[in-house]
């Protein structure tokens, strides 16, 4: 659903904020690092985090990325959490901190972490 112009944002350094909801319905938003495949927006984020509680209890979500070079480019994406993965995290999350941080592996690991990427399947994209 995304075209390859969009899939830009996501493939880019830029931030992004998703948007999760909350038992009572209330949204909780994360800055967080985004990637994304053929088909998937790709969220790397560690197991037990409340991002990760709220989307097991409701997968729908909201994704949005501005890009730094042009904070009035934007692009807004809602969608939901279609799968979780622990396969391929770890290397992720490093090739995460390759793309945001220009280091080869990921600081802020804590002893114990377990990481998990969330595959979110855009459904609307809401861009200028």
């Amino acid at each position: 659903m995304l075209s390859e112009e969009q899939k830009e944002f996501f493939r880019k350094p830029n931030f992004g904020h998703l948007a999760t909801l909350e038992p009572d319905g209330a949204p909780q938003v994360t800055p967080v690092w985004i990637d994304v495949d053929d088909n998937h927006i790709l969220i790397n984020t560690a197991k037990g985090r409340k991002k990760v509680r709220n989307v097991e209890r409701d997968p729908r979500v909201s994704v949005e990325v501005v890009e730094q070079e042009n904070p009035y480019s934007m692009l807004s994406v809602q969608g939901k959490v279609v799968g979780m993965t622990t396969e391929g995290a770890d290397e992720h999350i490093d090739a995460m901190a390759k793309k945001y941080l220009g280091q080869d592996s990921y600081p802020f690991r804590k002893p114990g972490e377990e990481r998990i990427i969330l595959h979110i399947q855009p459904e609307k994209v809401i861009a200028p």
